[in-house]
């Protein structure tokens, strides 16, 4: 049997995200799922590509294609994140698995799911856990910095805006006093 080169680097910080069990986890996920399931993993996906700008992990995506027929598996880099659709017959917490032990103890990872027998297998290779409930905590505390962050930079702009504005009036009035002279 070939090993594969492994892709992971010394020193990176990943996340790996078990993908349905979120959407299984999260009630906002959970309303949208119950509509349409492709939502929900479009809205999974891009809460992900936003949570990876704040945090200083590598994020990597995982949904089972487990019932999938013939599946061989997908890997899509999309703004920063990795999204892996597993093979025909592979659970995402297999995926992970693997993953785990070709990671070694190299570096830092986490692997967010609620699933108990997989946080106890995650814990063992040398992972740490995060719950569904956790990751969302997590995520929308982000969302929230950044909310709050592009308020303060809108207010800062439509204060320097002000400013540019009250200085034009003055400069129009000297300027009307000036012709009236």
């Amino acid at each position: 049997m070939r090993r594969r080169k492994t892709r992971y680097k010394r020193g990176v910080n990943y996340l790996f995200v078990d993908g349905y069990n979120i959407i299984n986890s999260w009630d906002r996920l959970i309303k949208i799922k119950n509509i349409s399931l492709e939502e929900a993993r479009e809205t999974l996906i891009n809460d992900m590509i936003e949570f990876s700008h704040t945090t200083k992990e590598h994020i990597i995506l995982v949904f089972d294609a487990y019932l999938v027929n013939k599946s061989g598996g997908k890997t899509y880099h999309k703004d920063g994140i990795d999204i892996i659709y597993t093979k025909e017959f592979e659970t995402a917490d297999h995926y992970i698995e693997r993953e785990l032990d070709e990671i070694g103890r190299l570096t830092n990872v986490r692997v967010a799911t609620s699933d108990n027998i997989e946080q106890q297998i995650i814990l063992s290779r040398g992972g740490t856990r995060i719950s569904a409930r956790e990751l969302e905590a997590e995520v929308n505390n982000s969302k929230n910095k950044i909310e709050h962050v592009a308020k303060k930079l809108k207010q800062e702009r439509v204060s320097s805006l002000d400013e540019n504005i009250i200085l034009m009036l003055k400069k129009y009035k000297e300027d009307i006093e000036n012709n009236e002279k």
